[in-house]
């Protein structure tokens, strides 16, 4: 699995190419404006709420939901719904391994989807959890990975990619991720490794394979198929959306 490390020449460069919110006060503390903010973003992208259980695994099942793996870096505590969106599962691998680097640990994943029958009774009922826009983070008990998260928490807020706020009960860090918005951000910073990739091909890679998709796939049976993940499979074919068409080629990634 490929791995990234936050730029912060690259934050400031989005956050100069309009990707801030001009006159807002950047806080995790959280507000009903927060709130708003990530409800009326799901509602603009057109994002299902998943009512219960079975909507979530058919979503799964379609590729509108990816899973989160405990292989990739990161761990999960108590995640009832281990189903995110792809630019959301996309932001979790990345964090991680910023967060590995800098703290030596483990990030913790504490939930992700939550379909509207599963939710607290003191959830907002314009909670984006039921999308699987939105994922749980433990808080760190170590200060020095705490201080770390909530700058890059900050840092990424900063930049109109998500939108996140520490909780106190219990102490977590909820993080709304803004699909199309961050999936722009992941290929910018894709493209600042190009001496990663010259060495890269001094070692002869294999070259890539090519799918054509056929009625009834997504991208999750796809990637299943071809021992790839979704997050790959989106960034090499510059994908905007998870909806593929059936008689589309694809290129599988090469490992």
């Amino acid at each position: 699995m490929i791995r990234f490390r936050f730029s912060a020449t690259l934050l400031a460069l989005l956050a100069l190419a309009g990707h801030s919110r001009p006159g807002t006060a950047q806080s995790l503390r959280g507000s009903l404006a927060s709130v708003d903010r990530m409800y009326d973003k799901a509602v603009q992208d057109g994002l299902t709420f998943y009512e219960n259980t079975n909507d979530v695994r058919w979503a799964a099942a379609r590729g509108e939901l990816v899973q989160l793996r405990t292989d990739h870096g990161y761990a999960l505590r108590k995640v009832a719904f281990p189903y995110v969106r792809p630019a959301t599962l996309e932001f979790v691998e990345r964090l991680s391994d910023g967060y590995d680097h800098a703290c030596g640990q483990s990030l913790i994943v504490t939930s992700g989807v939550r379909p509207e029958t599963r939710q607290p009774a003191n959830s907002s009922h314009r909670s984006v959890h039921p999308t699987g826009m939105a994922v749980d983070l433990h808080r760190p008990t170590n200060w020095q990975c705490l201080t770390w998260l909530r700058r890059e928490l900050l840092a990424l807020e900063g930049t109109g990619v998500i939108e996140a706020t520490e909780e106190h009960h219990p102490a977590h860090f909820h993080v709304a991720v803004f699909g199309g918005e961050y999936m722009r951000f992941a290929r910018i910073q894709a493209e600042e490794r190009p001496t990663v990739m010259i060495v890269a091909r001094t070692a002869a890679p294999a070259p890539s394979k090519h799918y054509k998709v056929r009625e009834g796939d997504s991208l999750w049976s796809i990637a299943q198929m071809h021992s790839t993940s979704v997050r790959e499979l989106v960034a090499a074919n510059r994908l905007g959306r998870t909806k593929i068409r059936p008689g589309q080629t694809l290129v599988i990634p090469s490992h």
